[in-house]
């Protein structure tokens, strides 16, 4: 996954703050949306720091903000923009988000196991601000660098392009084998 084509904390508050009074959904699978009565119960900030397998140290930070649904749905207590740019006010007044911080949408519900998505198009239609989550994804930064990881005793990578072996096949005489003739039942 290229994180350097994410979306940062400053870009996806600018887009909030363009159409406050729209109400704010996600859209976590096809078809599959958190429920608009749902809450922001908490915005965090997450500095990473990392040494791949290539002995590279990594470091960048994640600002993550966790939805929850409330065991009952309330239709009538959408989630505007508005309201939730309230809530990253209040944050901010104890916590300065850093505006260069790869942004993840934390949620999970009874049918859908608890994780972090990527926020990906942000999409006004008609009076909704629709957020499309993109899944997280594991990686190998050495790969992705055009390098190798670590290597074990024998200097040979652990996770390179491994290559396919062809199976081996045996040939066997059929003919000489006596145990298959006609009429003996085993074909």
């Amino acid at each position: 996954m290229d994180t350097k084509a994410l979306m940062n904390w400053g870009s996806f508050k600018a887009k909030l703050t363009e159409t406050p009074e729209a109400i704010l959904q996600f859209q976590y699978a096809e078809d599959k949306w958190v429920d608009a009565s749902y809450h922001i119960t908490e915005i965090k900030q997450a500095p990473i720091t990392s040494v791949d397998c290539g002995g590279v140290m990594n470091a960048w930070t994640e600002v993550i903000v966790q939805l929850w649904e409330p065991a009952t749905a309330d239709v009538d207590r959408a989630m505007k923009v508005g309201k939730a740019l309230s809530i990253v006010t209040l944050v901010e007044k104890s916590l300065p988000l850093n505006p260069a911080a790869i942004v993840k949408i934390e949620f999970g519900n009874s049918a859908f196991d608890t994780r972090q998505m990527y926020p990906g198009m942000l999409n006004l239609d008609g009076e909704n601000l629709v957020v499309s989550l993109i899944p997280d994804a594991t990686q190998c930064k050495a790969i992705e660098r055009g390098g190798s990881c670590g290597t074990d005793d024998t200097k040979e990578a652990c996770c390179g392009v491994v290559p396919k072996e062809e199976p081996v096949l045996e040939m066997v005489n059929l003919a000489a084998d006596q145990s298959c003739i006609p009429g003996s039942g085993c074909c």
